[in-house]
């Protein structure tokens, strides 16, 4: 009896509509804010900031601050964090680019492939006479992890450009939460994991055992774990805020102070002076000189809903450039997860992100053809590309120059140089030899929304403890581990340069809404999502973003609906491999369209149920009621809250 009724309730959720599928956890909906992100500390943190009155951005930066605390496994204080915001008094969506610079002294000889006699033979030296690590040099990679691995530390001036330009209240406000949680937390199940698997590659960083493991223990599950010298960072933090403040009565003038402490001094020197003494290259007037940027975003329309992403020295634009590829199919045509839906959506991702690979970089220190690159025309061409019976299995990069309404820089596949078009394009590769035992470093997300329809989209990483966190001496700080998605490929355009952004993989997204009730078509706030998972943030996001918008979804079975994934693009971690042809499914998928996918040439990898790793979460402004709705993945530690 027991069996019969679980066959029925099985059958069942396979026939009720789409909209009606149960999920493991309810869609949230609320009418003041909701935060959500990877640790319930760090939601409560933001919560907190609605509480006493401030905005999404408050809140969503309060966020971030108590995230570097609690969530070190995936992301730390000296790491970066790429922020979409949304601005209900301008209508506008703003970017802060959040990603730190290379240092000047990190240079691509110092990685480029050498023999193990060359190797043995090798001295470099930093500015501060110090052997550069040799285990780190000559391995025709850059490394994943430790000093050389370090992009400037951009989270505290990203958060700040935030806070002083779309916030409403201090430094200290927003931070006080995670000072308290940085003075001791009750240490959790999610971190032991990741303490455990990477005590070792820990070891060789005596500041990151101190901070890490004290008195050379793994913390217990219950405990209270304290990070006292990152505590005194962010009070001296404060400090700076509060006494300009007593001088200027400037909110603004005091926040940047409050940077200019990390930047400007004795953090800045004591970074400094660790990072040297360990090898790495960074130095004060590196630290002195970072500012961070407000940018235009990049955007598209699909089916009439503007998506923003962050600009080319970013993969966002691959996201943009996927939905303008699948906007000339009818994807609820074909029926949600069928065999002819997984393989047009796979087909388009592995376009886009071979143009990834191929053209984008910083466009600071590069011509990059953005307007071909997300021309509804260049689309048009693309889509026409895909085989529908066929999996491609070699990279296509493709020509924007024809679409980008300008001079092509000589040397492009549209202005060869005299030669073959081909032989002009940067054909992307992999770089040194895969590391068999390499820590795939992680990520976490942070989105905010409130009642007047203010967006925060963030995507938090680096300084994990993951292969092994290197902290800058007695300030508490781990350092970033973004250097190592530079190529050492000169003509690349994610080519490694003193003072330019790698092309990182954090990917905040936010969603508009056409709204005509005006007479005119105006545009809405609608959602903020986000999520970890490297290379596949943009996959990942795309899979919800095609449940809700073309399927009609609510959120929350969006999010838990199955998902599928490609890993046929250049990783942009370790040495930058590809694998042609992989493609990767949730078991809920039925066993015949995995049969039928194969047979068109795909290499399906079946996972667990839930087993994709990701985890999304998606808040926004219900456009009917104007309420506000929330949802967060299962598969991960992911929590909103909202009321």
């Amino acid at each position: 009896m027991i069996k019969t009724f679980f066959v029925v309730c099985i059958i069942f959720a396979f026939v009720l509509p789409l909209s009606a599928q149960q999920t493991f956890r309810p869609e949230l909906r609320g009418t003041h804010g909701m935060v959500a992100s990877g640790r319930h500390y760090s939601v409560a943190a933001g919560m907190r900031i609605l509480e006493l009155g401030g905005n999404a951005v408050d809140a969503g930066v309060a966020t971030v601050f108590a995230s570097s605390v609690v969530e070190v496994s995936h992301f730390g204080f000296g790491g970066e964090v790429p922020i979409l915001i949304y601005d209900a008094k301008t209508k506008k969506v703003i970017g802060i680019s959040g990603q730190g610079t290379a240092p000047q002294g990190l240079k691509p000889e110092y990685f480029q492939k050498m023999t193990d006699e060359q190797r043995a033979n090798a001295h470099f030296k930093n500015a501060s006479g110090v052997e550069l690590p040799m285990d780190d040099i000559g391995l025709g990679k850059i490394p994943g992890n430790g000093p050389l691995a370090a992009t400037l530390p951009a989270v505290m001036d990203s958060l700040a450009l935030a806070l002083e330009n779309y916030g409403t209240m201090s430094l200290e406000q927003v931070m006080q939460p995670a000072i308290e949680l940085a003075d001791g937390f009750p240490f959790v199940d999610g971190l032991l994991h990741y303490w455990e698997q990477n005590r070792k590659a820990c070891e060789k960083y005596p500041d990151t055992m101190a901070t890490y493991f004290p008195g050379g223990k793994t913390p217990e599950v219950g405990e209270i774990f304290r990070q006292p010298n990152l505590a005194r960072t962010f009070r001296a933090i404060v400090a700076a805020e509060r006494a300009e403040f007593r001088r200027s009565h400037d909110r603004r003038k005091a926040i940047e102070a409050g940077r200019d402490a990390f930047y400007k001094g004795d953090i800045a020197r004591h970074i400094a002076e660790a990072d040297q003494k360990a090898g790495g290259v960074i130095t004060y007037e590196d630290l002195a000189h970072y500012h961070g940027r407000l940018e235009e975003p990049t955007t598209t329309t699909y089916h009439g809903y503007p998506i923003y992403k962050e600009g080319f020295w970013d993969q966002g634009p691959v996201l943009l450039m996927t939905l303008n590829i699948l906007e000339g199919f009818d994807l609820p045509d074909m029926g949600f997860d069928s065999t002819e839906y997984i393989h047009t959506v796979t087909e388009a991702i592995k376009l886009a992100y071979d143009d990834r690979d191929a053209y984008f970089g910083d466009p600071l220190f590069n011509k990059i053809p953005a307007r071909g690159l997300l021309s509804k025309d260049y689309a048009a061409e693309r889509r026409a590309l895909i085989d529908k019976h066929h999996a491609a299995l070699t990279h296509r990069g493709g020509d924007p120059w024809k679409y980008e309404n300008a001079s092509a820089p000589q040397g492009s596949a549209s202005n060869p140089a005299g030669g073959n078009p081909e032989e002009a394009k940067y054909f992307p590769h992999s770089q040194g030899i895969p590391n068999p035992a390499y820590v795939s470093g992680d990520t976490t997300c942070v989105n905010a929304v409130d009642k007047d329809g203010n967006l925060f989209s963030a995507t938090p990483s680096s300084g994990w403890i993951l292969g092994g966190a290197f902290i800058a001496g007695d300030t508490g700080v781990p350092l970033s581990n973004r250097a190592q998605v530079f190529s050492l490929d000169g003509k690349s355009p994610n080519s490694l340069q003193a003072g330019k952004r790698p092309r990182t993989t954090l990917t905040p997204t936010i969603v508009l809404r056409p709204d005509s009730s005006g007479g005119t078509t105006s545009f809405k706030p609608y959602f903020a999502i986000s999520t970890p998972g490297g290379d596949s943030q943009d996959q990942q996001v795309l899979n919800v973003l095609l449940a809700f918008l073309d399927f009609k979804m609510p959120i929350q079975a969006a999010i838990e609906a199955p998902r599928i994934n490609t890993d046929a693009p250049f990783a942009s971690f370790d040495a930058h491999q590809d694998s042609p042809g992989e493609l990767t499914v949730e078991g809920r998928i039925a066993p015949g369209v995995v049969d039928a996918l194969r047979a068109k040439g795909h290499k399906v990898t079946v996972l667990p149920p839930y087993g994709m790793y990701s985890g999304i979460t998606a808040l926004g402004v219900d456009p009917k009621f104007g309420t506000l709705f929330g949802g967060s993945d299962v598969r991960r530690d992911r929590y909103a809250m909202g009321w």
